[in-house]
């Protein structure tokens, strides 16, 4: 059963998110998991790394 409480916003709980050009890539404020709990931090633990079209690469 989902806790709908603690689904992660960003992602709508699926973990993967997508840009405009249908690029998808890990949810950087969950980090994939599709949960967000209270307390948890939205801030990456480590920098992201991007491409020269800031592009996320995984």
């Amino acid at each position: 059963m989902v806790d709908l409480q603690n689904v992660c916003k960003a992602c709508e709980g699926t973990g993967m998110l997508a840009d405009d050009e249908e690029w998808q890539y890990k949810c950087t404020v969950c980090g994939g998991s599709g949960h967000f709990f209270p307390g948890d931090s939205p801030e990456p633990s480590n920098l992201i790394n991007v491409d020269e079209n800031n592009r996320i690469l995984d």
